[in-house]
């Protein structure tokens, strides 16, 4: 006998896991496919050989964030959130310099005084813009640079939005920088400095506590469950096909990037929908994790501004929670976003651990490869949606043209850049709109 679920959840990412937890504890039957073999999505975790575990992707969230600890509190796990101070800085022309206070800013000799001024101002200048919309149908550069000048951008902007976006940096809308600003500059406490919070244990032991929430629930989650297509009669889903059989829903919700659903829905009647979703580019990650006999310096945050370095910075994250939790071991994160195209995505992991070391000496000096205890590298193919200009345009909505079916996608968390904390969410809100949709059917 087939089961039916009242909804049946695509994707184990925090959007999903988060609505399946809401709408079990409603009492709604709920089931969630997972293509992976755990739960998290972007923020799950990997095992070192020793039993250590990590993010595939580095995490934290910011002192402002407001639905990661509203999660965690209703999870009982308070007491495992850290909050610190963090050390940001940036590396330039063969030197690191410090920028994590207004203090710091005013010592960066790479600017004169007079840019020093004007970067300084940039998050004055930015609060300004109060509707986003007034500055979509500009890029990053053809907002930013006229607010703080031609050599500010060179020398500090532009490097990082290279780093971040690769073949798309002229094309991404300034929305994308103006949030990531106007954020940045919310986290800081009283002297100045920035604060971030951290899970301890990782993100991917919070998603596990999630997965047995939804599991009390009399929920049903299910890892290794690829689903191929769909079942559908006049203008409703009825099931879903997977690797191991057909799953029958009332309602169903899509998470995974919109390439990832577009699949689904090959061969169905909706093309121009299904395009749509195609419309929307992205940019893949490799996420390579190193953990070493020693630190490479006293830095959380290492924005990298040389021209030439591969890699969006340099994440040293026992500078934020202790080596002590990794076996007195340090560990860094080295991130870069690239296309698919870009012959590095194809490196094999050993390529990819040489050429990644030899960038990081020309930075550190003593570094070499006794340092290295182990190593872990995570590709994503969709882990950064591009928003091109005027994104709000053409991005899919929520709404399907299907009468029992949603999408959540981190593209769609819009006008803020994808997160965790947005990914649950965006979790929140759909588990409502999927609740009232299932309660009217129960009538």
């Amino acid at each position: 006998m087939i089961k039916k679920f009242d909804v049946v959840i695509v994707g184990a990412g925090f959007t999903g896991l988060t609505a399946a937890y809401i709408l079990s504890k409603k009492g709604f039957k709920v089931c969630v496919l997972e293509s992976d073999n755990s739960p998290g999505g972007l923020a799950g975790t990997f095992e070192f050989a020793d039993g250590i575990t990590l993010e595939k992707f580095y995490h934290h969230w910011f002192n402002n964030d407001y639905f990661v600890p509203k999660l965690v509190k209703e999870l009982g796990m308070s007491g495992d959130i850290i909050t610190l101070p963090t050390k940001t800085g940036m590396y330039f022309n063969g030197q690191v310099w410090k920028l994590s206070s207004p203090l710091d800013l005013m010592q960066f000799k790479p600017l004169s005084v007079i840019n020093r001024i004007r970067l300084g101002l940039v998050v004055l200048k930015i609060r300004k813009v109060k509707d986003w919309r007034q500055i979509e149908h500009l890029s990053i550069r053809e907002w930013l640079e006229p607010l703080c000048g031609k050599k500010v951008y060179k020398v500090v902007w532009e490097p990082l939005i290279l780093s971040k976006f690769s073949i798309y940096t002229e094309v991404i809308n300034a929305v994308w920088m103006w949030k990531k600003l106007v954020l940045r500059g919310g986290t800081r406490n009283m002297k100045g400095n920035e604060e971030l919070a951290y899970f301890k244990g990782g993100f991917g032991k919070l998603a596990q506590a999630m997965v047995t929430a939804i599991e009390s629930n009399q929920g049903v989650v299910c890892f290794n469950e690829e689903v191929t297509g769909v079942i559908i009669k006049d203008n409703s889903i009825l099931s879903l096909k997977t690797s191991s059989g057909k799953v029958v829903g009332s309602t169903f919700l899509f998470t995974p990037a919109f390439p990832i659903i577009a699949g689904i829905f090959d061969g169905t009647p909706e093309k121009k929908w299904i395009e749509s979703m195609r419309r929307v580019k992205y940019l893949g990650n490799m996420c390579l994790v190193l953990r070493l006999k020693h630190s490479l310096s006293d830095t959380y945050w290492l924005n990298v501004n040389d021209p030439g370095f591969p890699f969006v910075g340099v994440i040293e994250h026992t500078n934020f929670d202790l080596p002590c939790n990794y076996d007195g071991s340090h560990i860094v994160y080295l991130s870069r976003y690239l296309a698919l195209e870009d012959s590095v995505w194809s490196y094999s992991n050993e390529r990819y651990v040489d050429y990644a070391l030899n960038y990081l000496q020309r930075m550190f000096p003593a570094i070499d490869r006794s340092w290295l205890i182990d190593y872990h590298i995570s590709r994503s193919e969709y882990a950064q949606p591009v928003t091109e200009r005027n994104y709000s345009g053409y991005v899919p909505k929520s709404e399907t043209p299907y009468n029992n079916a949603l999408i959540s996608t981190m593209a769609q968390i819009y006008p803020e850049d994808r997160g965790t904390n947005y990914a649950i969410r965006e979790g929140y809100k759909i588990a409502e709109h999927l609740s009232r949709i299932n309660h009217v059917k129960s009538l």
